[in-house]
């Protein structure tokens, strides 16, 4: 039986791929891309057979390109991850914290580790395009004085010590991944989240209607992310998550709202998998 290919942005080691190892186990193939687009492409074209997308973060807030990704690739949502973010902070071993003068990682990773680094002002940030990624580089340079931020799993990989564990300033630190898919997934029956896509006519007040008509059905509004229609001035376009008990209720709030605003696309109905 051949294994399945898991589409993930960020090299092994990066929480992209952590995600896939809870979800998939072990026995998967990786693959791995630098930027988003072409993992969702690898899904579009059948290369993968799923992958793994960060969409929103408890501090930084959604990602809204990748909803949009997920609209113009037509891909299916199959369930949610919520992935609390721990960054360490490593390097070769034999080193100590006042041996580095040089720190590099993802933005937000520098970002969210601020606190930690006010406390050693010794120590340049270096922004890089992934958190992995650089301590890959560090172990295959052999590269001293340089440190990463980055997941334990990567210290792992890459036979990296880790100095200082948990430095992000935030402890309580989210990531909500989704896993990706091409074809339409049936729902589960005990599914109660879905994400949808709603585009509202031009007309006055719409937007408050359409959260009304939501709120008196029951049904909880978990996220909301607006986007323009090029094609159509002055419409707009709505990335929504609804948490419902009575998927009945779900289903003909759904044929209300095409009824009344506009055209609605499902991208999946799933699991609502608790943040914790």
């Amino acid at each position: 039986m051949s294994k399945l290919n898991v589409a993930i942005q960020g090299v092994l080691g990066s929480f992209h791929h952590q995600v896939a190892l809870r979800n998939f186990g072990e026995d998967i193939e990786i693959l791995d891309f630098t930027t988003f687009e072409p993992v969702a492409r690898a899904v579009a074209n059948g290369d993968a057979d799923f992958a793994v997308m960060a969409i929103e973060n408890s501090i930084a807030g959604a990602i809204l390109p990748n909803y949009d990704l997920i609209d113009r690739y037509g891909l299916s949502i199959r369930d949610e991850y919520y992935l609390p973010i721990g960054h360490q902070f490593m390097a070769l071993p034999g080193q100590t914290i006042q041996d580095i003068t040089e720190v590099r990682s993802h933005p937000m990773a520098l970002l969210q580790c601020k606190a930690f680094f006010a406390q050693h002002p010794h120590i340049k940030l270096k922004e890089d395009t992934d958190t992995a990624s650089v301590a890959r580089d560090i172990a295959a340079g052999n590269w001293k004085g340089v440190a990463a931020i980055a997941s334990s799993i990567a210290a792992d990989i890459y036979g990296m010590e880790i100095l200082a564990p948990d430095i992000q300033t935030v402890k309580s630190n989210f990531t909500r991944f989704i896993i990706l898919q091409k074809e339409s997934v049936k729902p589960a029956t005990e599914a109660n989240k879905a994400s949808i896509k709603v585009t509202i006519q031009n007309q006055k007040g719409g937007l408050a209607k359409l959260l009304t008509l939501i709120s008196e059905n029951g049904i909880d509004l978990s996220k909301i992310q607006s986007i323009p229609v090029i094609e159509k001035p002055w419409e707009y376009a709505f990335f929504i998550d609804l948490v419902f008990e009575d998927h009945a209720i779900f289903s003909q709030t759904i044929e209300e709202i095409r009824t009344s605003f506009g055209e609605v696309k499902i991208f999946g109905e799933y699991i609502s998998r608790k943040c914790n």
